[in-house]
């Protein structure tokens, strides 16, 4: 087949198991903790570098920011054989409990984003594949990580800030805000690909007393090992019990 147009990869380079960041710099840190990892290629945001886990391929590929540099990635990663996907990526919390530096495992995402309309309209809950979602959780408690499980708001514009809308989010016990994982959790159910994601908290808009910029950044930095960790041990998970852990074969599972 020929190379796809931005992830200019072959299927033979490219694992079934896929994890992505947003950040360039982030999937690198991946790739340092990715058994027998290379770098495959590097274009525009894609940054993307294959290893193996218990002898099954599995690759890392940034996607930029929002969500439709995200939805070229997914697209064509699943074009060269990719079935499933791990957004290892940063949020904002949105309830004054879930405190900067924690780890927040999405269940579902609030498509306040718009990409993912692209694919579906809004009355299609863009809903983590539950497979992929036990795995994380089961990785967090494995290694002992504090992490908060529950719904995302996805959104485009950054830097616009609604107050009525935050209320809602804050009222509704959205955990924390983003800008994929509506995209890709839309992706994965029209594609058919099992699609999860863990986040780390890079601020929080509702605390009364805010920490530094520096603060702040430690506390993400040290969340986001975490979450690398979590998301490389949920990928162990998922190829370890295979079918038995598909819950989508309900007669073979075990959850």
């Amino acid at each position: 087949m020929n190379r796809p147009k931005h992830i200019r990869c072959l299927p033979s380079e490219i694992g079934k198991y896929v994890l992505i960041p947003g950040d360039p710099a982030r999937a690198l840190k991946i790739a340092e903790l990715l058994p027998n990892a290379r770098r495959v290629i590097e274009n525009r945001e894609f940054h993307v570098y294959t290893g193996e886990i218990k002898g099954e391929a599995v690759t890392v590929c940034s996607t930029g920011i929002g969500g439709p540099s995200a939805s070229i990635a997914v697209e064509e990663l699943a074009q060269l054989g990719a079935k499933t996907f791990i957004r290892v990526g940063s949020a904002g919390a949105r309830q004054e409990w879930v405190p900067i530096g924690a780890l927040v495992i999405a269940t579902a995402a609030y498509r306040g984003d718009g990409t993912s309309r692209a694919y579906a309209p809004v009355e299609l809950p863009a809903v983590a594949d539950l497979r992929v979602t036990c795995a994380l959780i089961e990785a967090c408690r494995e290694l002992e990580y504090e992490h908060f499980v529950g719904l995302v708001y996805s959104r485009d514009a950054f830097y616009v800030q609604n107050r009525e809308l935050n209320e809602f989010l804050k009222t509704a016990g959205i955990l924390a805000a983003e800008q994929e994982c509506a995209t890709i959790f839309t992706i994965g159910l029209v594609r058919q690909l099992s699609v999860g994601a863990i986040l780390a908290t890079d601020s929080n808009i509702w605390l009364k007393e805010q920490p530094t910029f520096e603060e702040k950044e430690s506390l993400f930095r040290q969340a986001e090992i975490r979450a690398i960790k979590a998301a490389l041990r949920a990928v162990e998970i998922l190829i370890q019990k295979g079918d038995l852990y598909d819950c989508k074969k309900c007669k073979k599972s075990t959850i």
